[in-house]
């Protein structure tokens, strides 16, 4: 199984700079040997299940409860059976594609 979150956490209540913040969720999913790709606006992480997806976004949460009244958060979750390693496969399939067209 295969389980992609994309989310996106931070404070609300701390300026218009949250990247000392969201650092500390980054450096946790680093720490913790998650399968990741930061992106400009969120972070995808890869699990083997469901469970797993929420328990790291439960980890997330408390880098960051502590310190602020008020945290949003958006995510997304793609979860395929008798898949994995969909963190680099669904991006290869389209490169192939484009690659293809191309020729």
């Amino acid at each position: 199984m295969s389980v992609l979150i994309e989310f996106a956490m931070f404070p609300t209540d701390k300026g218009g700079s949250v990247s000392k913040y969201v650092s500390r969720i980054i450096k946790m999913i680093d720490k913790e040997n998650y399968n990741y790709k930061l992106t400009a606006m969120g972070t995808i992480v890869e699990t083997d299940t469901f469970e797993e997806a929420t328990e790291m976004l439960n980890k997330a949460y408390q880098q960051l409860k502590d310190d602020s009244d008020r945290i949003y958060s958006s995510i997304k979750f793609d979860i395929r059976a008798n898949k994995n390693n969909r963190l680099k496969q669904k991006i290869q399939s389209i490169e192939n594609v484009i690659g293809e067209v191309k020729k």
